[in-house]
């Protein structure tokens, strides 16, 4: 893994797009060679396109990259990240498999798609699979490969290690940072000082996208779990880090003990891969952890935090929403594609 592959990011000047940029700039395997965006940045330098609202500073060599549309003429790139809206992504991450490249994405376009891979690399990496069977079904060179909703992913890392007490049934109350709605949000008026209890389309996301993680692949296609999980999902004055409390139903009735154990012995083996965080999930002992503003960053924004696990099982996850949840997610989704050859 010498040589660096050339990639883009599609909607590089939005919050995703900028955590892209972010994790892109010193990566070792990765080097960015075209920044797309709406016609509205075209042509423009990225320092003057993107409203730089991370807590980095912008990377020197994407400040003077010329951004360029989004489309398959104008970006050069053997691999793209992809933080299009939805709508969009729709017919362009088609564009770019169709022309041969490999698509990350986290748009929720394709999710749903049973012959494209929603992959948590520590949770589902056998179901890179399907990109064989993706490319036979609709004739592509190239492929999209997805990675799930920033909430669902949180929880569903946790809900792996659990499989071995016989997981049944999963309740989950989300408390979701502003961030996830992106830089204009909602009205601060009706964010500050107050809950908003109502995503819309995220409680569907959350109730079906780890039924399709946690399912097998059989080799053709992806037998979703059995199990079931209901969610009510709030919108909470915090600027990033989605805090989830979850209820977690298990045959074999484990212990808190039993639960902490197998949490903090979770090891993916995912090492090897550069954006992966040295220990995926980390429990929290304090009593009134985790929280987003202490433990968002853990493991360079890639960890989950877990705590207060009680007798029923209930307990609390923690993660940042654009790295962990978006970003980051994608990217490490490409790394395990990239080791395993499928760039």
């Amino acid at each position: 893994m010498t040589e660096s592959i050339k990639v883009g990011v599609l909607g590089a000047t939005g919050a995703v797009g900028q955590r892209f940029v972010e994790a892109l700039a010193d990566h070792p395997w990765f080097e960015i060679t075209s920044l797309a965006a709406s016609s509205r940045s075209a042509g423009k330098k990225y320092r003057d396109a993107a409203n730089w609202r991370l807590e980095s500073q912008m990377p020197e060599a994407a400040a003077d990259t010329e951004v360029v549309p989004v489309d398959v003429n104008s970006v050069d790139a053997d691999l793209v990240f992809s933080a299009l809206p939805a709508d969009l992504a729709k017919t362009v991450e088609a564009d770019f498999a169709k022309a041969g490249c490999v698509v990350a994405s986290n748009a929720g376009a394709f999710r749903k798609e049973p012959d494209v891979p929603l992959m948590i690399p520590e949770v589902n990496p056998e179901h890179l699979g399907l990109i064989d069977v993706q490319r036979d079904n609709r004739g592509w060179d190239g492929c999209i490969v997805t990675n799930p909703n920033c909430t669902t992913i949180m929880f569903t890392v946790t809900l792996k290690p659990l499989l071995q007490f016989g997981l049944e049934t999963v309740t989950i109350a989300s408390m979701q940072a502003i961030s996830g709605a992106g830089y204009n949000g909602i009205p601060s008026m009706s964010i500050i000082e107050n809950v908003v209890p109502y995503i819309g389309g995220e409680e569907e996301k959350v109730e079906n996208e780890p039924k399709k993680l946690l399912g097998e692949f059989d080799g053709s296609q992806v037998n979703p779990l059995d199990i079931d999980i209901s969610a009510s999902c709030h919108r909470v004055p915090v600027m990033d880090g989605h805090l989830e409390a979850i209820w977690a139903g298990m045959k074999d009735d484990p212990s808190p003990e039993q639960v902490s154990r197998a949490f903090d012995n979770f090891d993916p083996g995912l090492s090897d891969l550069p954006t992966e965080p040295e220990k995926v999930i980390i429990v929290r002992d304090e009593p009134d952890r985790p929280q987003p503003r202490l433990d968002r960053n853990a493991g360079k924004g890639m960890s989950v935090s877990v705590g207060r696990i009680r007798s029923g099982i209930r307990y609390i996850v923690m993660g940042h929403n654009t790295i962990r949840g978006a970003a980051g997610a994608s990217v490490l989704n490409a790394e395990l594609m990239h080791k395993k050859g499928y760039i």
